[in-house]
């Protein structure tokens, strides 16, 4: 999966939700800062193995990653 497709996603689950793209992309964003903090290995191995090219991953990002793991 490619992010444009992620972004679609992205637009429909706001959609379903009755709420904005806008605060569905905040709200991941907050989970996914805080999920990075988990000091276990696995963890961390996990974010730095999501390609990326801000400092965190973003929601498009993993949603693409997620998806093309799923895919294998």
């Amino acid at each position: 999966m490619d992010t444009a497709k992620a972004k679609r996603a992205l637009k429909k689950l706001a959609k379903q939700k009755g709420i904005s793209k806008k605060e569905i992309y905040r709200e991941m964003e907050i989970a996914i800062a805080e999920a990075m903090t988990n000091p276990e290995p696995q963890a961390q191995a996990f974010w730095k193995s999501i390609p990326h090219r801000r400092g965190q991953p973003t929601p498009e990002d993993i949603i693409a990653y997620i998806a093309d793991r799923v895919k294998e």
